[in-house]
């Protein structure tokens, strides 16, 4: 068990008049899953991504979590290529055993794996992304709208996968 602790922190973006967060302390249990729920724009990605260290902030965030972070960013290279071909790009150490067991469990089969990418329909990708995040045993993960751009049959799958 792990704990991130998130002490008087104070955000805002360069150039805005807005704050996002004022001296805001808590802590997580790493054991705990959680979903932040709130409007867009709202400081969501914003806070994953203070955790993930990408941007500049007054205060303290401090744990021995290590984090992984959903949605990966696939570049244009990678669309091209079938994911079995850079899986192993968006997470060290990912076995290919282990994501087509993930993917299963969300009611795909292995072939997807060897097409190419950007021709995979957004659900399908989501799907890959998913197994690839879910394949390690180690990490705290972060997960960002997994649901986005779905049609309703995969939103309910995804649920039911994340559950």
């Amino acid at each position: 068990m792990s704990q991130i602790s998130v002490n008087h922190l104070t955000f805002s973006y360069e150039g805005s008049t807005d704050t996002i967060f004022e001296d805001v302390s808590f802590s997580i249990d790493t054991d705990w899953k959680l979903g932040l729920i709130g409007r867009n724009g709202k400081g969501k990605t914003t806070f994953l991504k203070l955790l993930r260290g990408e941007y500049p902030y007054k205060g303290s965030i401090s744990t021995s979590a290590l984090f992984d972070y959903f949605p990966y960013e696939i570049t244009q290279e990678q669309l091209q290529l079938p994911a079995a071909d850079f899986m192993d790009h968006l997470k060290s150490w990912c076995e290919l055993w282990r994501v087509i067991c993930e993917l299963n469990l969300l009611g795909e089969g292995a072939d997807i794996l060897y097409r190419p990418f950007g021709q995979l329909s957004p659900g399908e990708r989501t799907k890959i992304l998913l197994a690839v995040l879910f394949s390690g045993e180690q990490d705290f993960l972060l997960i960002d709208e997994p649901t986005n751009h779905l049609d309703q049959q995969s939103r309910e799958k995804i649920k039911e996968y994340l559950a």
